[in-house]
């Protein structure tokens, strides 16, 4: 029996992640258990180099372990995800609708009929934006930002904000949970999903520059040509 316990102790050890993102995880949550996990991810809202497909099925795999309670881990991680969006839906509201429509006056190759237009599908869809938002990597952080731009209702942002971490959280901790020492697959697997959003993400901004440019090519060569044709025109009446 106690070499049996020996060797259990000793695959643990084996599978204790050490250094890095995954070591300095795990030192908070042994130090402050559930409550460490939720810390970390509040802090992987507001940074998002602090990957929460690593905290998230380490928080399920100590778990696993008997170091905290399964429950306490999903709630403390939910809650840690709201304080973050809350901390950046506060970024949004502070830097407001007015800064954000100067800026984009400003920015080549975008018009405020844009932004007017991504206003408008906000406020329809907003709640569906944030709800979905939660779950999709690098814009699950960043979606805060706009609700508080658009100064979208704190009941509303909330409970979808709320709904879409719990659903996200709750996948990847019960993920870490089932698969124990396994726990790092997981993060291979989103980490090709989170590739992939973020090549769909440039091509869609290469896309709308490069329209973009065609049109402002077109329409720059419009007036010249509008004058040639006056001038060759003029000249015909004349001769």
């Amino acid at each position: 029996m106690i070499e049996m316990t020996y060797a259990l102790a000793s695959r643990a050890a084996e599978n204790e992640p050490t250094g890095g993102i995954t070591g300095w995880a795990t030192d908070l949550m042994d130090r402050l258990g559930a409550p460490g996990a939720g810390l970390a991810i509040a802090l992987e809202n507001l940074f998002p180099p602090l990957p929460s497909e690593v905290i998230l099925p380490l928080a399920g795999f100590t778990a696993a372990q008997g170091r905290m309670s399964l429950v306490a881990a999903l709630v403390w991680t939910t809650v840690g995800s709201v304080v973050g969006a809350l901390a950046l839906y506060g970024i949004g509201a502070l830097i407001g609708r007015d800064r954000i429509r100067r800026l984009v006056d400003r920015l080549p190759l975008v018009k405020l009929s844009d932004l007017d237009r991504t206003e408008a599908w906000f406020a329809r869809h907003g709640g569906k934006a944030v709800f979905f938002g939660r779950m999709i990597p690098i814009f699950r952080s960043l979606i805060s930002v706009p609700a508080g731009v658009e100064r979208m209702r704190m009941t509303t942002f909330l409970v979808y904000t709320t709904l879409g971490s719990l659903l996200w959280n709750t996948a990847f901790v019960m993920a870490g949970y089932e698969l124990g020492d396994n726990w790092r697959t997981v993060e291979e697997y989103v980490g090709v999903y989170s590739k992939i959003v973020l090549v769909l993400a440039v091509l869609g901004v290469l896309v709308f520059l490069g329209l973009r440019i065609v049109k402002s090519r077109r329409t720059g060569r419009e007036p010249g040509t509008h004058r040639a044709e006056t001038r060759d025109f003029e000249r015909d009446r004349i001769f």
